[in-house]
Protein backbone atom coordinates (compact mmCIF):
# COMPACT_ATOMS: atom_id res chain seq x y z
CA UNK A 1 0.00 0.00 0.00
CA UNK A 2 1.18 3.27 -0.90
CA UNK A 3 0.61 6.40 1.03
CA UNK A 4 0.64 10.05 0.35
CA UNK A 5 1.18 12.29 3.27
CA UNK A 6 1.28 15.57 3.25
CA UNK A 7 -1.23 18.93 2.13
CA UNK A 8 -3.98 18.60 -0.91
CA UNK A 9 -3.62 22.48 -1.69
CA UNK A 10 0.20 20.97 -2.58
CA UNK A 11 0.90 21.61 -6.09
CA UNK A 12 3.73 18.85 -6.14
CA UNK A 13 1.95 16.74 -3.72
CA UNK A 14 -1.31 17.10 -5.37
CA UNK A 15 0.56 16.34 -8.80
CA UNK A 16 1.73 12.94 -7.21
CA UNK A 17 -1.71 11.83 -5.86
CA UNK A 18 -3.21 12.73 -9.72
CA UNK A 19 -0.39 10.71 -11.10
CA UNK A 20 -1.35 7.77 -9.13
CA UNK A 21 -4.73 7.78 -9.61
CA UNK A 22 -4.56 7.89 -13.37
CA UNK A 23 -2.06 5.11 -13.48
CA UNK A 24 -4.95 2.86 -11.23
CA UNK A 25 -2.12 2.45 -8.27
CA UNK A 26 -3.98 1.78 -5.10
CA UNK A 27 -3.05 4.45 -2.71
CA UNK A 28 -4.49 6.10 0.21
CA UNK A 29 -4.18 10.26 0.77
CA UNK A 30 -3.44 11.45 4.50
CA UNK A 31 -4.47 15.29 3.77
CA UNK A 32 -2.45 17.40 6.95
CA UNK A 33 -5.54 20.03 7.32
CA UNK A 34 -7.38 16.65 8.21
CA UNK A 35 -5.55 15.39 10.69
CA UNK A 36 -8.24 15.55 12.61
CA UNK A 37 -10.06 12.78 11.16
CA UNK A 38 -7.29 10.63 11.58
CA UNK A 39 -5.58 8.49 14.07
CA UNK A 40 -2.33 6.67 14.44
CA UNK A 41 -1.47 4.00 16.82
CA UNK A 42 2.49 2.65 16.75
CA UNK A 43 3.35 -0.29 18.72
CA UNK A 44 7.27 -0.57 19.98
CA UNK A 45 7.28 -3.89 18.27
CA UNK A 46 6.95 -1.33 15.21
CA UNK A 47 3.37 -2.59 14.41
CA UNK A 48 0.26 -0.64 14.68
CA UNK A 49 -2.18 1.32 12.47
CA UNK A 50 -3.46 4.24 10.84
CA UNK A 51 -7.37 5.23 10.80
CA UNK A 52 -7.37 6.86 6.96
CA UNK A 53 -11.02 8.71 6.91
CA UNK A 54 -12.50 5.88 9.37
CA UNK A 55 -10.60 2.71 7.63
CA UNK A 56 -7.78 1.12 9.73
CA UNK A 57 -4.76 0.60 7.92
CA UNK A 58 -2.14 -1.86 9.59
CA UNK A 59 1.23 0.13 9.36
CA UNK A 60 3.06 -3.42 8.19
CA UNK A 61 1.06 -2.66 4.94
CA UNK A 62 2.80 0.47 4.28
CA UNK A 63 4.97 -0.31 1.17
CA UNK A 64 6.04 3.18 0.27
CA UNK A 65 5.22 6.68 1.64
CA UNK A 66 5.62 9.77 -0.63
CA UNK A 67 6.32 12.62 2.45
CA UNK A 68 5.51 16.50 2.00
CA UNK A 69 5.33 17.10 5.45
CA UNK A 70 4.41 21.14 5.27
CA UNK A 71 2.94 23.14 8.61
CA UNK A 72 -0.61 21.97 9.54
CA UNK A 73 -3.50 24.51 8.54
CA UNK A 74 -6.08 23.76 11.46
CA UNK A 75 -9.46 23.04 10.13
CA UNK A 76 -11.79 26.15 9.90
CA UNK A 77 -13.92 25.86 13.58
CA UNK A 78 -11.28 23.13 15.44
CA UNK A 79 -10.76 23.46 18.97
CA UNK A 80 -7.92 24.12 20.77
CA UNK A 81 -7.43 20.00 21.77
CA UNK A 82 -7.78 19.59 18.52
CA UNK A 83 -5.26 21.17 17.11
CA UNK A 84 -2.81 20.31 19.90
CA UNK A 85 -4.18 16.39 18.91
CA UNK A 86 -3.20 17.31 15.23
CA UNK A 87 0.18 18.73 15.94
CA UNK A 88 0.96 15.51 18.08
CA UNK A 89 -0.09 13.13 15.10
CA UNK A 90 1.42 14.53 12.81
CA UNK A 91 4.75 14.60 15.26
CA UNK A 92 4.44 11.15 15.78
CA UNK A 93 3.94 9.86 12.17
CA UNK A 94 6.96 11.76 10.96
CA UNK A 95 8.69 10.03 13.93
CA UNK A 96 7.50 6.63 12.54
CA UNK A 97 8.82 7.32 9.06
CA UNK A 98 12.43 7.51 10.29
CA UNK A 99 12.26 3.85 11.35
CA UNK A 100 9.46 2.40 9.30
CA UNK A 101 10.36 -0.64 6.96
CA UNK A 102 8.90 0.86 4.20
CA UNK A 103 10.00 3.02 1.09
CA UNK A 104 10.00 6.54 2.05
CA UNK A 105 10.46 9.99 0.00
CA UNK A 106 12.11 11.02 1.58
CA UNK A 107 12.79 9.90 5.96
CA UNK A 108 12.45 13.48 7.71
CA UNK A 109 16.37 12.49 8.78
CA UNK A 110 17.80 12.49 5.89
CA UNK A 111 15.93 15.60 5.32
CA UNK A 112 17.61 17.01 7.92
CA UNK A 113 21.09 18.48 6.80
CA UNK A 114 19.00 20.77 4.42
CA UNK A 115 18.73 23.32 7.54
CA UNK A 116 22.50 24.21 7.19
CA UNK A 117 24.12 24.74 4.00
CA UNK A 118 27.42 24.95 4.95
CA UNK A 119 27.12 21.25 6.44
CA UNK A 120 25.13 20.18 3.31
CA UNK A 121 28.13 21.51 1.21
CA UNK A 122 30.55 19.08 2.85
CA UNK A 123 28.68 15.97 2.41
CA UNK A 124 28.07 17.66 -1.33
CA UNK A 125 32.26 17.58 -1.71
CA UNK A 126 32.51 13.95 -0.05
CA UNK A 127 30.61 12.27 -2.83
CA UNK A 128 32.65 14.40 -5.23
CA UNK A 129 31.59 17.10 -6.79
CA UNK A 130 32.83 20.72 -7.06
CA UNK A 131 31.29 23.12 -4.79
CA UNK A 132 31.64 26.90 -4.50
CA UNK A 133 34.21 28.46 -2.50
CA UNK A 134 32.37 30.13 0.38
CA UNK A 135 32.46 32.00 3.99
CA UNK A 136 30.04 32.25 6.35
CA UNK A 137 30.67 35.08 8.67
CA UNK A 138 28.99 38.02 10.53
CA UNK A 139 32.13 39.99 10.04
CA UNK A 140 31.93 42.90 7.33
CA UNK A 141 35.82 43.20 7.15
CA UNK A 142 36.49 39.41 6.24
CA UNK A 143 33.12 39.52 3.84
CA UNK A 144 35.49 42.66 2.30
CA UNK A 145 38.58 40.33 2.04
CA UNK A 146 36.85 37.09 0.59
CA UNK A 147 35.62 40.06 -2.26
CA UNK A 148 39.42 41.18 -2.79
CA UNK A 149 40.01 37.03 -3.49
CA UNK A 150 37.50 36.30 -5.77
CA UNK A 151 36.06 38.95 -6.93
CA UNK A 152 32.31 38.40 -7.74
CA UNK A 153 30.60 37.44 -4.81
CA UNK A 154 26.75 36.23 -4.45
CA UNK A 155 25.20 36.02 -1.06
CA UNK A 156 22.49 33.55 0.51
CA UNK A 157 20.81 32.27 3.48
CA UNK A 158 22.58 30.01 5.86
CA UNK A 159 19.76 27.86 6.98
CA UNK A 160 17.09 26.00 5.07
CA UNK A 161 14.47 29.08 4.29
CA UNK A 162 14.10 30.12 0.78
CA UNK A 163 16.19 33.09 0.45
CA UNK A 164 17.15 35.15 -2.84
CA UNK A 165 20.40 34.66 -4.43
CA UNK A 166 22.22 38.30 -4.93
CA UNK A 167 25.11 39.52 -5.81
CA UNK A 168 27.14 41.51 -3.96
CA UNK A 169 27.65 45.08 -5.02
CA UNK A 170 28.59 48.62 -4.40
CA UNK A 171 25.44 49.28 -2.97
CA UNK A 172 25.52 46.86 -0.51
CA UNK A 173 28.67 48.33 1.00
CA UNK A 174 26.83 50.77 2.40
CA UNK A 175 24.38 48.32 4.53
CA UNK A 176 27.57 44.91 5.10
CA UNK A 177 27.33 46.45 8.68
CA UNK A 178 24.27 44.80 9.24
CA UNK A 179 25.80 41.23 8.42
CA UNK A 180 26.79 41.70 12.35
CA UNK A 181 23.54 40.90 13.34
CA UNK A 182 23.16 37.91 11.22
CA UNK A 183 25.88 35.33 9.72
CA UNK A 184 25.41 35.28 5.92
CA UNK A 185 26.72 32.97 3.41
CA UNK A 186 28.55 34.46 0.76
CA UNK A 187 30.58 32.19 -2.33
CA UNK A 188 32.32 33.16 -4.72
CA UNK A 189 30.59 33.73 -8.67
CA UNK A 190 30.53 30.81 -10.51
CA UNK A 191 30.24 31.75 -14.26
CA UNK A 192 28.08 29.12 -16.56
CA UNK A 193 24.60 27.32 -17.24
CA UNK A 194 22.28 26.04 -14.45
CA UNK A 195 21.02 22.91 -15.05
CA UNK A 196 18.32 21.42 -12.12
CA UNK A 197 18.89 17.75 -12.14
CA UNK A 198 15.96 15.58 -10.47
CA UNK A 199 16.70 12.31 -9.26
CA UNK A 200 13.81 9.97 -9.07
CA UNK A 201 15.14 6.31 -7.62
CA UNK A 202 18.10 5.62 -9.91
CA UNK A 203 16.62 7.94 -12.58
CA UNK A 204 17.75 11.45 -13.38
CA UNK A 205 15.92 14.08 -15.20
CA UNK A 206 17.43 17.13 -16.14
CA UNK A 207 16.73 21.01 -17.42
CA UNK A 208 18.79 23.02 -18.54
CA UNK A 209 18.24 26.90 -18.25
CA UNK A 210 18.25 29.91 -20.13
CA UNK A 211 18.46 33.12 -17.66
CA UNK A 212 20.96 36.01 -17.65
CA UNK A 213 19.57 36.42 -13.89
CA UNK A 214 21.55 35.43 -10.61
CA UNK A 215 18.89 33.19 -9.44
CA UNK A 216 16.54 32.32 -12.21
CA UNK A 217 13.61 31.34 -9.86
CA UNK A 218 13.09 35.05 -9.64
CA UNK A 219 14.74 36.24 -13.16
CA UNK A 220 10.68 37.96 -14.00
CA UNK A 221 11.63 40.37 -11.09
CA UNK A 222 14.07 42.42 -13.31
CA UNK A 223 14.24 40.89 -16.79
CA UNK A 224 12.67 38.19 -19.26
CA UNK A 225 11.88 35.06 -17.35
CA UNK A 226 14.06 31.86 -17.36
CA UNK A 227 13.17 29.25 -20.11
CA UNK A 228 13.83 25.88 -19.58
CA UNK A 229 14.35 23.09 -21.65
CA UNK A 230 14.91 19.16 -21.28
CA UNK A 231 18.45 17.87 -21.38
CA UNK A 232 20.11 14.89 -21.57
CA UNK A 233 22.92 14.92 -19.07
CA UNK A 234 26.51 13.60 -19.78
CA UNK A 235 26.65 10.30 -18.15
CA UNK A 236 29.32 11.01 -15.53
CA UNK A 237 27.28 13.57 -14.43
CA UNK A 238 24.17 11.75 -14.18
CA UNK A 239 25.86 9.30 -12.43
CA UNK A 240 27.19 11.25 -9.83
CA UNK A 241 23.97 13.46 -9.49
CA UNK A 242 22.39 9.38 -8.34
CA UNK A 243 25.48 8.80 -6.31
CA UNK A 244 25.08 11.85 -4.75
CA UNK A 245 21.09 11.45 -3.89
CA UNK A 246 22.01 7.75 -2.48
CA UNK A 247 24.86 8.92 -0.13
CA UNK A 248 22.47 10.98 1.41
CA UNK A 249 19.55 8.80 1.65
CA UNK A 250 17.43 10.54 -0.76
CA UNK A 251 15.02 8.69 -3.20
CA UNK A 252 13.99 11.83 -4.15
CA UNK A 253 16.17 15.26 -4.69
CA UNK A 254 16.48 17.96 -6.80
CA UNK A 255 20.38 18.80 -7.31
CA UNK A 256 21.34 22.37 -8.11
CA UNK A 257 24.44 22.56 -10.42
CA UNK A 258 26.02 25.08 -13.17
CA UNK A 259 28.05 23.60 -15.29
CA UNK A 260 31.21 25.91 -15.90
CA UNK A 261 32.50 26.87 -19.75
CA UNK A 262 35.51 24.93 -19.11
CA UNK A 263 33.03 21.29 -18.59
CA UNK A 264 32.83 21.24 -14.72
CA UNK A 265 30.41 20.34 -12.85
CA UNK A 266 29.52 22.70 -9.94
CA UNK A 267 26.68 21.74 -7.06
CA UNK A 268 25.01 24.22 -5.17
CA UNK A 269 22.92 22.56 -3.33
CA UNK A 270 20.20 19.54 -2.77
CA UNK A 271 16.90 20.03 -2.18
CA UNK A 272 15.71 16.97 -0.04
CA UNK A 273 11.90 18.12 -0.75
CA UNK A 274 11.64 19.86 -4.25
CA UNK A 275 8.79 21.29 -5.41
CA UNK A 276 9.30 19.31 -8.88
CA UNK A 277 6.38 20.41 -11.01
CA UNK A 278 7.78 23.85 -12.66
CA UNK A 279 10.60 21.72 -13.97
CA UNK A 280 8.04 19.02 -15.35
CA UNK A 281 5.95 21.60 -16.89
CA UNK A 282 8.86 23.81 -18.35
CA UNK A 283 10.71 21.32 -19.46
CA UNK A 284 8.35 18.67 -19.75
CA UNK A 285 9.94 15.85 -17.75
CA UNK A 286 8.12 12.97 -16.24
CA UNK A 287 8.75 13.64 -12.56
CA UNK A 288 5.11 12.42 -11.42
CA UNK A 289 5.21 9.40 -13.24
CA UNK A 290 8.54 8.40 -12.26
CA UNK A 291 7.85 8.73 -8.47
CA UNK A 292 4.70 6.83 -8.57
CA UNK A 293 6.36 3.96 -10.26
CA UNK A 294 9.65 4.45 -8.19
CA UNK A 295 6.64 3.85 -5.01
CA UNK A 296 4.36 1.23 -6.78
CA UNK A 297 8.02 -0.82 -7.79
CA UNK A 298 8.55 -1.22 -3.96
CA UNK A 299 4.59 -2.03 -3.65
CA UNK A 300 5.36 -4.73 -6.34
CA UNK A 301 8.91 -5.83 -4.56
CA UNK A 302 6.66 -5.86 -1.13
CA UNK A 303 4.12 -8.76 -2.28
CA UNK A 304 6.48 -10.65 -4.35
CA UNK A 305 6.80 -14.21 -2.42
Amino acid sequence: MILFYGCAHDSPFAAAVDAARTARIDHRVVDQTRLGRHDLVVHADGGGWLAVDGTRLPLEDVTAVYLRPLTPRPEVGSTEAARARATALNMNFLEWLDVAPALVVNRPGAMAPNRSKPYQAQLIARAGFLVPETVVTNDPDEVGAFRGLHGRVVYKSVSAMRSIVQEFTEADEARLRLVRHLPTQFQAYVPGRDVRVHVVGERTFAAQVDSDAIDYRYASRSGPRAELSRMELPDDAARGCVALAAAMDLPLAGIDLRVRPDGAWVCFEVNPMPAYLYYEAEAGLPISAALVGLLAGADVRASLP
